[in-house]
């Protein structure tokens, strides 16, 4: 049994090895490209683990996103909506003691980790099951693409997510890898080289989708979010045929939960300031300024040029827009 074990090990790393290769940002060294995305190393293998051992359920909900697109929140959101009637008082909310990754936690990374005691919990959670995911659409388990499952996916203009990224994998960087500047980072960004990238081969893939099977797939943009908030999360509640938008109260429910997940009410909670995930991230590292157009602060003339034109060439006829500050 260790010998079949030590041999799979060994399989699994010669295949990985043989992937091409680049440096990225975080605490890996490399990134691999895998089934046309790019993968930090220690993903690869749970990835392949969700797509072969996953099993969906009917009423399963995803949360899927690139990095850096406002997943915490929309996690947080949702959680939020879907255990309303369990959880309906907002005074003791598992929200106010509980980091939204951990509510909602990410299969793929379970696999990675080899946390088996969670992976055993995913069958025992409570229903309908509530999971997040990073991996792009075509690279989900066929269990969630051919189930009823529902997935919410969040998007961010990728200005703000380029930055975002840049700001929390530069926290997470080992001291013993060397330093990505900006404009190395910018330049892998501008060529899709960044975990679970290209940005643009994610967010249309998820576009697609939402356009062909609306019942299986809610696309919504952060900007849109923060714009008009009680608009789209009733879009949710709705999206999840939740009992919340058929009550009288609807419209008082949805404020709560609103204010319950809000930006620096959530930031400054005891649980988000300490902690780890999967003793890996701090939860701090989650909530840093949650704004649209702080990318401004970083961007160069050329950057804004260069990135303009690709995201324009990326997206073009896909009826697929972003608004974003740009004066």
């Amino acid at each position: 049994m260790a010998l079949e074990s030590h041999k799979q090990a060994n399989e699994e790393n010669e295949f990985i090895l043989s992937l091409p290769k680049e440096t990225g940002l975080g605490s890996a060294p490399y990134i691999y490209l895998f089934q046309d995305f790019w993968c930090p190393t220690v993903y690869v293998e749970g990835v392949n683990k969700f797509q072969k051992h996953f099993d969906a359920k009917e009423n399963d909900v995803f949360v899927a996103s690139f990095p850096k697109s406002g997943t915490t929140w929309l996690k947080a959101l949702t959680f939020a909506i879907v255990n309303h009637q369990q959880f309906s008082s907002f005074d003791h909310h598992p929200l106010l003691s509980s980091n939204p990754h951990e509510l909602v936690p990410f299969p793929e990374f379970m696999y990675s980790y080899d946390l088996h005691d969670q992976i055993l919990s995913l069958s025992n959670m409570s229903e309908p099951r509530l999971l997040g995911t990073h991996i792009p659409l075509p690279s989900l388990p066929e269990s969630i693409t051919k189930s009823n499952c529902k997935i919410i996916y969040i998007c961010r203009n990728p200005f703000d997510t380029f930055v975002s990224a840049w700001e929390f994998f530069t926290k997470m960087k080992s001291e013993s890898l060397p330093d990505l500047t900006l404009e190395e980072a910018f330049e892998k960004y501008c060529n899709g080289i960044m975990g679970f990238g290209p940005w643009w081969s994610h967010v249309l893939g998820y576009w697609k989708e939402s356009l062909t099977r609306p019942d299986k797939v809610l696309f919504l943009k952060y900007e849109d979010l923060k714009e008009d908030t009680i608009f789209h999360v009733k879009r949710i509640a709705d999206f999840l045929d939740s009992l919340i938008t058929q009550g009288g109260e609807s419209t008082t429910v949805i404020e709560n939960i609103i204010r319950l997940c809000g930006f620096e009410k959530m930031k400054d909670l005891e649980v988000n300031k300490s902690g780890r995930i999967f003793d890996v991230v701090e939860n701090k590292t989650f909530f840093r300024k949650g704004e649209i157009g702080d990318w401004m602060n970083y961007f160069s003339p050329s950057m804004i040029e260069k990135l303009s034109k690709i995201i324009e060439e990326k997206l073009g006829g896909s009826g697929l827009s972003f608004k974003y500050v740009t004066t």
